[in-house]
C-alpha cells in the first residue's frame, strides 16, 4: 500500500470515528433511558472496532463488585450470573485502577481471569478494556473481546474506546441523577415509601386497570396506635425513626406488585392490585403480626411496642371510585380503633366517625 493510500485510509477511519462520536452525542441529548443510550453507544463501538463480543459491566454500589449489565456474546446468558471482585480479571483491574488496558494476547498476561473464560467455555485472544469514569469515580467498564483467530486490537483502538467510555459514563450518571430526582418527587423522604400525592396517581391507575380487566383492587388504610404517646415520651427524633422503621417493614412484607405510601403523620396506605376481600385481610393481618413481633428500640435500647389499626376495602365491591374507596378503607380503620385498636377490620358498608 502506497503512502497516499494509507493517508486516504487513515482519513476515512477518522471520519468514521467522528461520525460515530457525533451519533453518540446526539443519543445522549435525546434520551434519558439508560439501556437505550448504552445500546446506541455500543452499536457504534461494534461498527468501528468490530469486536467478536463485548460487555458492559457496572459497579454494584452495595457490594462493590462488577456485574454484567449488557453482554453481546454467544455466552451472554452464562455471563449474566457472573460477578467480578475489584481487581479480579482484566475488567476488575481496569475498574480498580481507573486505567484503560490493551492486552494483545491474554495468554501472556497474569491479570486475565482464565477461570471465567473456562466457566463459560469461550476462547479469548485479545482484550480491550476502558473504565466508565466520571469525577474520578469508576462506574463500570467496557470490555471488548476478540476470539482466537480474529484480528487483535492495537494501540489506535484504545483512545477511541476511551472517548466512547467517557460518553457512556456521562449517560449513566445523567440517567441515575434523573432517576434520583424522579424518585424524590414521588417518594416520602422519611420512610422511602411513595408520598401521598403519588399514591393518588397510583390508585387511580390501578382502578382504571381494574375497570378495563374486570378485576378487583383492595386498599389498606392504617395508622399507629397511640403514637402521640411515643413522641411525647421519647421525643420526635425517636418517633420519626419508628415511622421510618414501620415503612421499611411494610416495604419488605408486601408483594412487588403492591404499592405502599405514607399518607401523612403516622398514617399509611397500601394498594393491592388484583386482590379481593380475603386477600386484603390476609395482607393486613400479616403486617399487623409483623409489627407486634418486631423489636422497636429507643436510643437507650428501651423496647417500644408498636401496633396499628387496619381498615380494608375493595373496589368495586365497596366503592365506585378513588375517593369512595379511600373513604371506605379509612372508615374501616376507625371501626378498628373503635373496637379496641391493634386489629384489622373490613369495611362494614357504613361510614364510621369517631373523635380521637
Amino acid at each position: 500500500m502506497s503512502d497516499s493510500e494509507r493517508v486516504v485510509e487513515l482519513l476515512a477511519r477518522r471520519n468514521a470515528e467522528l461520525a460515530s462520536l457525533l451519533e453518540i452525542g446526539k443519543t445522549l441529548i435525546s434520551s434519558l433511558e439508560l439501556r437505550e443510550v448504552l445500546q446506541a453507544i455500543m452499536s457504534q463501538v461494534e461498527r468501528l472496532l468490530q469486536p467478536k463480543t463485548w460487555s458492559l459491566l457496572l459497579v454494584d454500589e452495595d457490594t462493590n463488585e462488577l456485574c454484567f449489565e449488557i453482554a453481546v456474546s454467544p455466552v451472554a446468558q452464562e455471563l449474566k450470573g457472573i460477578r467480578l471482585k475489584m481487581g479480579e480479571g482484566i475488567a476488575g483491574w481496569v475498574a480498580q485502577t481507573g486505567q484503560p488496558l490493551l492486552i494483545p494476547d491474554v495468554s501472556l498476561d497474569s491479570r486475565f481471569a482464565h477461570h471465567v473464560a473456562e466457566e463459560v467455555e469461550y476462547p479469548v485472544s485479545s482484550i480491550l478494556c476502558a473504565p466508565l469514569k466520571i469525577r474520578d469515580r469508576v462506574l463500570g467498564v467496557i470490555e471488548l473481546i476478540n476470539t482466537v483467530g480474529e484480528r487483535t486490537f492495537d494501540d489506535d483502538d484504545l483512545p477511541l474506546l476511551g472517548a466512547v467510555a467517557d460518553f457512556a459514563a456521562i449517560a449513566i450518571d445523567n440517567a441515575r441523577n434523573y432517576k434520583r430526582v424522579s424518585e424524590l418527587v414521588v417518594t416520602d423522604d422519611l420512610t422511602g415509601l411513595h408520598n401521598a400525592r403519588h399514591f393518588h396517581e397510583l390508585l387511580e391507575y390501578e382502578l382504571e386497570r381494574s375497570r378495563r380487566y374486570k378485576s378487583q383492587v383492595s386498599l389498606l388504610f392504617f395508622d399507629l396506635d397511640h403514637f402521640k404517646e411515643v413522641n411525647d415520651r421519647f421525643g420526635h427524633l425517636v418517633g420519626s425513626r419508628m415511622i421510618a422503621e414501620v415503612g421499611h417493614l411494610v416495604k419488605r412484607h408486601i408483594r412487588s406488585s403492591d404499592r405502599a405510601a405514607r399518607y401523612g403523620g403516622d398514617e399509611y396506605v397500601v394498594v393491592l392490585p388484583n386482590t379481593g376481600k380475603q386477600g386484603a385481610l390476609a395482607v393486613a393481618t400479616n403486617l399487623l403480626e409483623r409489627f407486634r413481633a418486631h423489636l422497636f428500640l429507643t436510643d437507650s435500647n428501651e423496647s417500644v411496642p408498636i401496633t396499628a389499626s387496619f381498615g380494608a376495602a375493595t373496589f368495586p365491591d365497596d366503592a365506585h371510585d378513588r375517593t369512595s374507596l379511600i373513604r371506605a378503607a379509612d372508615s374501616a380503620m376507625y371501626e378498628a380503633k373503635e373496637a379496641g385498636r391493634n386489629r384489622v377490620e373490613y369495611f362494614s358498608g357504613k361510614e364510621t366517625k369517631i373523635m380521637s
